[in-house]
């Protein structure tokens, strides 16, 4: 696995992972790209983990970007397969088995921002900025930006950051309900640390069930959703957590939750 890109710390149940090339503000290139598909990959696989963290090397980016120095004469089916390449990767991101947290530490713009909303919750630094700037250079986001942002804010909001390339700040993206909070730049990740210990004491089946019923509900109607929310409800009726938290309960003591 080349990990010339990724830096993943921590022993516990909450991990970070931390994109390096701050030298180009953490642009994605395509080295990068499979690094974290393979890393992803890995992450998944590992039953000790809980929560992950991803955030940017150095004080000014998160991700800045994709590495626009590839474009260059990109041919449209090398442009498709290009945005199919990263669309995947984040893919595998959002469909973690557990859940992620965007620490937001520095500019997250257009490939930046899309990593951003794949994961399950943002924390934003005040003197971080958003966007998805593709258009100006004659461009669309291709890494699932058009799908997952019209997702988090509306139709209508999501269209006006697109079309017109605006960055946000992040009052801005809390009001809009892009990201969870925002804090000081120098509490970003104390702050995405702090959510990742709350969740992490967690049921891991029961957090990654609700995901589950949350994401299946917004694209069907309510009775289908409720279908989908009562099977999830059964599944995690039948693990040892659920037994494991009703005991701990009713003994009025923390559960020590295995994620079975």
């Amino acid at each position: 696995m080349n990990d010339q890109y990724l830096a993943l710390s921590g022993t516990d149940a909450v991990r970070v992972l931390t994109i390096t090339r701050p030298e180009k503000l953490n642009a994605l290139n395509r080295a990068m790209l499979a690094a974290l598909a393979a890393r992803l990959d890995a992450l998944a696989r590992d039953e000790t983990l809980r929560v992950l963290i991803i955030t940017g090397a150095g004080p000014k980016a998160f991700v800045a970007g994709a590495d626009i120095s590839e474009f260059e004469g990109l041919t449209p089916d090398a442009a498709t397969r290009y945005a199919r390449d990263g669309q995947l990767v984040l893919d595998r991101l959002e469909g973690l088995p557990v859940p992620t947290i965007a620490a937001i530490n520095g500019y997250a713009l257009g490939g930046g921002c899309e990593l951003a909303l794949a994961c399950t919750f943002r924390v934003m630094a005040e003197t971080a900025r958003l966007g998805l700037p593709e258009t100006s250079l004659g461009l669309i986001p291709g890494f699932g930006g058009t799908q997952r942002l019209a997702r988090a804010i509306g139709r209508q909001q999501a269209l006006e950051l697109i079309l017109t390339g605006r960055q946000v700040d992040a009052a801005e993206a809390v009001r809009l309900g892009l990201v969870l909070r925002a804090v000081p730049a120098d509490q970003v990740m104390e702050a995405a640390q702090a959510l990742g210990n709350q969740l992490a004491a967690r049921a891991p089946l029961a957090l990654r069930y609700a995901r589950e019923a949350v994401a299946a509900g917004l694209d069907r109607p309510l009775a289908d959703g409720l279908a989908v929310e009562a099977r999830l409800f059964g599944l995690a009726a039948a693990s040892a957590d659920m037994r494991e938290g009703v005991r701990a309960f009713l003994e009025k003591r923390h559960a020590s939750f295995t994620g079975r």
